[in-house]
């Protein structure tokens, strides 16, 4: 028996995204925000894990509004139903943006995210929820996902209810401890970290994957915030993926590199009593800015015979990019580099 799990980037819901939702709503002849369109391309390879973890970065505002881009963010609740319809399942939520809108944007996005049906953990609305471990059933095994963020940004948590959001401290490895005693029999990690825009791990993310793999608790790290690419790397018997990119957004300045990122994903087996990942690899993805906004599974779009050749220059430099970035540090990862996977599972 197995059974994968996949893991998308960053989802920051800009305002110009928010601009294209409300065309493809108007373009399919309703009115309001459908995010679906842009992360259509998604749903092929998300939709086939038994386990799909999403990054939701920011609070989400009211239905109605009002919505809001950098530094305090605010973005649509209708996000969650497109990241469901795609197949995700979970989304983590500590981040440096999740206290942006206080204690009722924590609410917001949390009831929000239920009622699309999605699993959260890394932010709560009570010390209670908070203590409850986040395990879920994939294929009958309890798997258990923990997220956790270096800060929140220039808001401060209350100091009477310090449970809103999941700090970066060494509370990650007693409960990660106490969601194995709850039951769970895999734990992924999602850890909000690293230094924006750059490749490489900072050295503090680099001490820390040492730090956190170190015991035998944690199966898998799952990181985001950089919001460019980062490499994957076997440590201590755990796979870290540094940084997935971003998997939706829309920086005021675009990079190039901000608009690429990966879906990871981890086919686990059971051997000697426990669960390990067997296989894993990586699907480079695209946010092509070109009107309309899309979100593209760059080896499904590059194998069409019909993309144009503009299109097809920006996809291969990305997926080479990208495919370069994710295995620079996985030659060296005591000989794991066929374990590992470039593009499909």
């Amino acid at each position: 028996m197995s059974f994968t799990v996949i893991a998308g980037g960053d989802v920051l819901v800009h305002p110009p995204l928010i601009e294209q939702a409300a065309r493809d709503a108007e373009a399919a002849g309703g009115q309001g925000l459908d995010f679906g369109p842009m992360l259509a391309g998604l749903k092929p390879a998300v939709s086939r894990a038994d386990l799909a973890i999403c990054h939701l970065e920011t609070p989400l505002a009211p239905a109605g509004g009002p919505f809001s881009g950098f530094p305090s963010f605010a973005a649509p609740p209708q996000i969650a139903t497109a990241l469901a319809d795609v197949g995700f399942h979970s989304c983590s939520t500590a981040s440096n943006h999740m206290l942006d809108q206080g204690e009722a944007g924590v609410r917001r996005t949390l009831d929000a995210l239920e009622v699309a049906g999605l699993r959260h953990t890394g932010s709560a609305r009570s010390r209670a929820e908070a203590d409850r471990p986040n395990i879920i059933e994939v294929r009958g095994v309890p798997v258990a996902h923990l997220p956790y963020s270096y800060g929140f940004g220039s808001t401060l948590r209350p100091a009477d209810k310090p449970w809103l959001a999941n700090p970066i401290s060494e509370r990650v490895f007693g409960e990660a401890l106490q969601a194995r005693r709850a039951g769970a029999e895999v734990v992924i990690l999602s850890m909000h970290w690293g230094r924006e825009h750059q490749h490489e791990p900072s050295p503090r993310q680099l001490a820390r994957a040492v730090e956190l793999t170190a015991g035998s608790s944690i199966d898998v790290i799952l990181g985001h915030h950089a919001h460019a690419v980062q490499p994957i790397e076997w440590i201590n018997g755990t796979w870290v993926v540094y940084g997935h990119g971003n998997l939706l957004a829309r920086h005021r300045i675009s990079r190039g590199t901000t608009e690429e990122g990966l879906l990871s994903w981890f086919r686990f087996a059971r051997a000697d009593g426990s669960w390990r990942v067997r296989r894993l690899g990586f699907i480079p993805t695209l946010i092509d800015l070109t009107e309309p906004v899309r979100v593209v599974t760059l080896p499904a779009a590059l194998a069409d015979p019909d993309l144009p050749s503009e299109h097809r220059n920006r996809y291969e430099q990305a997926y080479h990019r990208t495919r370069t970035v994710a295995l620079g540090r996985v030659a060296g990862s005591c000989g794991q580099t066929a374990a590992v996977q470039q593009s499909d599972h």
